[in-house]
This record gives structure tokens, sequence and C-alpha cells, in this order.
């Protein structure tokens, strides 16, 4: 009988494998569409387009180091996300008038993104779909600075001079 409870045991391992992966995924989608309606998510080097009043005239973001924002017409906002963290935003009219505050929250990009930790190190790589170098905040100095060094030097190489 040893070998027919194995043979049942794969199945239902994998089977609850996968139920598990879909309550996170559904878990992750739920933190990211945020209990809170005044919260925008966006990951780390990413924009995302959000609309304010139309009257905004100016944009003011409480950490500009966690995000940036470019105002554009018709209360169109381009905001990137710079650093992990969070911060917000006010809309203001011409008067000065708050018109909106939002709430930002910066996060880690993981859909292709691998992390390797060697000892105290940690070395990012984006695998879309083979794995190349490609720094994010937290990682190793000497790795940073050495694949920053590089991607410098290569777009130096293609600038017209």
């Amino acid at each position: 009988m040893r070998p027919q409870t194995a043979r049942l045991r794969a199945p239902l391992s994998a089977a609850l494998l996968l139920a598990v992966l879909a309550c996170a995924s559904g878990v992750a989608q739920a933190l990211e569409a945020g209990a809170d309606p005044g919260m925008v998510v966006v990951s780390v080097d990413n924009a995302k387009i959000i609309r304010l009043p139309e009257r905004t005239a100016t944009v003011v973001v409480g950490n500009p180091i966690i995000a940036d924002v470019t105002l554009q017409r018709n209360g169109i906002v381009i905001l990137t996300g710079k650093s992990f963290g969070s911060t917000n935003l006010i809309a203001l009219d011409a008067a000065g008038t708050m018109l909106a505050e939002s709430f930002i929250s910066v996060q880690a990009a993981t859909s292709s993104v691998v992390t390797v930790q060697r000892g105290l190190e940690r070395e990012s790589y984006s695998c879309t779909p083979a794995c190349q170098p490609s720094v994010q905040l937290g990682d190793a100095q000497r790795y940073f600075s050495e694949v920053s060094s590089q991607a410098g030097q290569r777009n130096g190489l293609a600038t017209p001079k």
C-alpha cells in the first residue's frame, strides 16, 4: 500500500501548492488594490498615470526622494517611483486651495526580478526570460557600482559626440 500512498501524495501536494499560490496571488492583488482608496501603489523605476481634479495648478510631493510627479494638462499626473517607502501627494489650485490628497506607496517590482543572496551581499537580476544584471536598491555596494558603471559606459558609447 505504500506505493499507492506515494502516488496519491504527489497530486495532492501539487494541488495544495497551487491552492496556496492562488491564495497568495489573491492576497497580493487585494493589497495592491488597497483597502485604502486614497493609496496609490507604484513600483520603483516605474511610472503610473493618475488623475487629479482638472483645476490642479500645483502638485506637492511630501518626499521627492521616494516619488516624483510631472503635472500634465487637465489634472493628469505622471507619478514615478524612485525609492522604497511611502509619502503623500497634495493637489492645489491656482489660489493655493487644497483640492485633493493621496498617499503613495512605492514598492519593489517583483515580477521578473531574481534576488541572489551571497552571505550578506545581495545581487539582483532581471529574468525576462534570460537573467541579466539589474541593480536594485539594497544590492551590495560593489555589485551596484560595477553594474551601474558598465551601464553608464555603454550608454556613453551610444551617445553621439
